[in-house]
């Protein structure tokens, strides 16, 4: 197989190139006043506008490891073509734009575009200017790309060539793709617990890329704010406090068909036995469904105390029971089945729409999403051998005569 490290075909740097435009985006909007923003593939590959409305146009380069920059790399004067067209399109030194280049290549020692560096001191080349150099440059390569770009760059003035160079910050050795999440988390989510980071980090870039999403397919016209980054960091870090758990799994759905006529789960089969309705039915499945997987997520990432689980399935229990001796007092075999199932309505009634709003029955003080309260008496209902709540009063009775008879 060919090593794609020397394969002039290979594509790998330019497909992490795509995906380096949005990840690098965030870590700078995160570096940057909150009320900067961004826009991707507009002017260039990226444009920040700060508040005073300056735009700063940003090119990104995701080369190989090892590359270098030299006088005549054509990742710089490709830039310079792309922003020699703005410039002169917005009146050139009256223009309120900037230019930037990032790339993961390193500026080589013997190239004239260390000028261009922020903490350049000396050209190295002493007695000419950054503009001397450009040009001397530009007219070493007989490349017909580099010529056509010469062409363009003459046609401005000599005031206009220093003031467009002066706009001009090559910022080489940026991070690599994979190197952008442990910068994030260290630098900007050192207020969440470390065990927490890479969870918050995860959610926050989907998010993002979201955004980064609509923006691109123009469901959204607006820039992207530092200020909605914050809010969302925010609104994902507090999910992580120990009084709260992340909600996760809101408005998602099960793969498939849901069947409420024909799942032989446990609890879908209660349900049926109390006559409640296909809809009622098919929002217990989803309500089952989201819990189930909402609680899975949480034991993946270890966020929940050892022993959580039980107890907070012990509490639902103790408070299903009291409600059940109300709610069945009275009731004996003798009762019509239409009472029966209509005490085991009353019964589920209370644990699908009254449940959720009592305090002592949420696994933590702020987890107030119905579906985690719902979900998990579902749950319960879907225990085997023998479930530990039911619905309807005689339902263990007739569960027990079924096993019996199936021995």
């Amino acid at each position: 197989m060919t090593d794609s490290v020397s394969d002039k075909y290979a594509a790998s740097e330019q497909g992490l190139g795509y995906i380096y435009q949005p990840r690098l985006a965030l870590l700078r909007l995160l570096d940057l006043p909150e009320a900067t923003a961004v826009l991707l593939e507009k002017d260039d590959d990226l444009d920040f506008v700060d508040k005073d409305g300056i735009k700063s146009l940003a090119s990104l380069k995701h080369k190989a490891a090892g590359d270098r920059l030299t006088d005549l790399s054509i990742d710089f004067w490709k830039s310079i073509r792309i922003w020699l067209a703005r410039y002169k399109r917005d009146g050139g030194s009256a223009c309120n734009l900037r230019f930037f280049l990032l790339t993961t290549s390193k500026v080589s020692d013997t190239s004239f575009l260390r000028g261009f560096l922020p903490d350049w001191s000396s050209s190295g080349n002493e007695g000419k200017t950054l503009l001397e150099q450009a040009e001397e440059a530009l007219n070493k390569s007989k490349a017909v790309s580099i010529q056509s770009i010469a062409n363009e760059f003459n046609e401005l003035t000599l005031t206009e060539k220093q003031d467009f160079l002066d706009r001009i910050l090559i910022l080489d050795s940026s991070p690599r793709i994979e190197d952008i999440p442990e910068i994030i988390k260290e630098k900007h989510l050192r207020v969440i617990r470390r065990e927490h980071r890479n969870a918050v980090f995860e959610r926050l870039e989907g998010w993002w890329n979201d955004e980064v999403i609509k923006q691109l397919t123009c469901s959204r016209d607006e820039e992207i704010f530092g200020f909605e980054v914050s809010d969302k960091l925010y609104a994902i870090s507090e999910e992580y406090r120990s009084d709260n758990l992340p909600i996760t799994f809101r408005g998602i759905k099960p793969e498939g068909e849901i069947d409420t006529e024909e799942d032989p789960r446990n609890f879908v089969v209660q349900l049926r036995e109390i006559g409640v309705s296909s809809n009622r039915i098919r929002n217990a499945i989803l309500d089952y469904y989201r819990a189930f997987e909402q609680r899975s997520e949480w034991a993946r990432e270890n966020l929940m105390l050892e022993g959580e689980i039980e107890d907070y399935e012990d509490r639902l229990v103790d408070e299903w029971s009291r409600y059940r001796d109300v709610v069945f007092e009275g009731l004996d075999e003798t009762a019509a089945e239409e009472i029966l199932q209509q005490a085991g309505k009353e019964l589920y009634n209370w644990a699908d729409m009254q449940s959720g709003n009592i305090e002592s029955l949420r696994i933590r003080a702020r987890v107030t999403e119905p579906y985690v309260t719902r979900g998990s008496f579902h749950i319960l209902a879907d225990g085997t051998p023998e479930p530990r709540v039911y619905w309807h009063p005689c339902f263990l009775d007739r569960l027990n005569m079924a096993l019996e008879v199936s021995k």
